[in-house]
């Protein structure tokens, strides 16, 4: 049904394009120009969507082998995942239950158990607490009821989903609206990675914002993509999650080819958000290479920073198979140009922005008829600020 439907998707693509006309939401919309600034909101945001919401926080790829694990921070909070004996995945707060040290330090590697730097408790990586350090003199610790705090989490279509809310009652299925079923049309959990990097940006919603607009491309980007790049998109909703396709660029890819004949660019290509901060580009490898082209996509994970006027994304470039030298020299060749353009394209103009706007007397700024995915992407965001923990789960469907 996944791929029908991404068939279904194309088709509409080639009639807009055919009759040059596109889709547009209702009216134009409006965003108070405080909701980017305001600490107090900014607060609730960090605490109501990143702290509530599942987040990709891996990939299949980085924790591919039995005993790999990926220690990071969330929001200020350690987290650390593995991959068990059993191929499946966990996710735990990464906090000693002995006086709350930080068990694994930062970094990706491989273990079957981890070991607090502190006073030497040790747990597997189920979470299970295995051993307590001189427990005679200690007293008896219920090793049961003191590992490592569960956090909920899901693979699926080659990305790991973790909730920071250990007593969450939304469920991740829920949460994806059927969207995990589109996604794993791109075979993610094979893949390989390739190279990541963090970059500085504004607001994560400013960020965000450029995420779903292809209306801006052939002007901010004109150098880099093209001053032809269509502006036009079509936007498709699964909950809050937003495939944005260009009828143009999927006419382009088809060309005279039947339909039968359709390579996998004309189904997945565009721009794939997961909400509230996964950005998905697809890719294919560059002309200079020779063979036949490698697949690539880009996986911006976007994250608050410090303050409203701070965030930082994770770019991670993953590729469809295992690179010669050659196809390794151009796909560090095609990372190295996307990020100077979300960096010195997107980011740059954005904290011109963030800064323009923070000192203007605009009380709104506006997301056109044309600009459908901006304007779902606020109206998301208001709805969850104002459900309440009890009330989520049924925001999603979930009985």
């Amino acid at each position: 049904m996944s791929k029908a439907r991404l068939i279904e998707i194309v088709r509409e693509n080639l009639d807009y394009a055919q009759s040059g006309t596109m889709r547009h939401a209702a009216d134009i919309g409006r965003v108070p120009v405080e909701h980017y600034f305001d600490p107090e909101r900014w607060q609730r945001e960090c605490d109501q969507i990143f702290g509530r919401m599942p987040l990709v926080l891996a990939t299949t790829s980085e924790l591919r082998q039995a005993g790999d694990y990926k220690a990071l921070s969330v929001m200020d909070k350690p987290v650390l995942i593995c991959r068990t004996a059993e191929g499946k995945i966990r996710a735990f707060e990464n906090s000693c239950a002995h006086r709350g040290a930080q068990v694994v330090a930062t970094g990706r590697g491989n273990a079957k158990r981890f070991v607090c730097p502190y006073h030497a408790w040790s747990y597997n990586n189920e979470g299970a607490l295995k051993h307590v350090l001189c427990e005679g003199d200690f007293g008896e610790v219920d090793r049961d009821s003191n590992g490592l705090v569960e956090l909920p989490c899901l693979e699926r279509a080659g990305l790991i989903w973790v909730t920071l809310d250990s007593q969450s009652s939304l469920s991740i299925e829920s949460f994806l609206c059927g969207y995990d079923e589109v996604l794993s049309q791109f075979g993610l959990k094979d893949w390989h990675f390739f190279d990541n990097r963090v970059l500085r940006g504004p607001n994560w919603k400013i960020a965000y914002d450029g995420y779903l607009d292809f209306y801006h491309i052939p002007i901010l980007h004109r150098n880099s993509f093209g001053a032809d790049t269509p502006p036009q998109a079509i936007y498709y909703q699964w909950g809050p999650h937003q495939r944005v396709s260009s009828p143009d660029t999927i006419a382009g890819v088809v060309g005279d080819r039947n339909e039968n004949e359709w390579p996998p660019q004309a189904l997945l290509a565009g721009v794939w958000t997961i909400f509230p901060h996964i950005s998905i580009a697809c890719f294919a490898g560059l002309d200079a290479v020779e063979e036949e082209s490698y697949q690539a996509v880009m996986v911006s994970q976007l994250f608050p920073g410090k303050e409203p006027g701070e965030s930082f994304t994770i770019q991670n470039f993953l590729v469809d198979r295992e690179l010669t030298p050659e196809q390794e020299e151009a796909a560090t060749q095609q990372f190295e140009f996307l990020k100077g353009v979300v960096q010195d394209e997107d980011y740059a103009t954005g904290l011109k922005q963030q800064d323009a706007l923070r000192t203007s007397s605009r009380k709104f700024v506006m997301f056109g008829r044309n600009e459908e995915g901006g304007q779902t992407f606020h109206a998301w965001v208001e709805k969850l600020l104002e459900t309440e923990d009890d009330d989520l789960p049924g925001l999603f469907g979930q009985s």
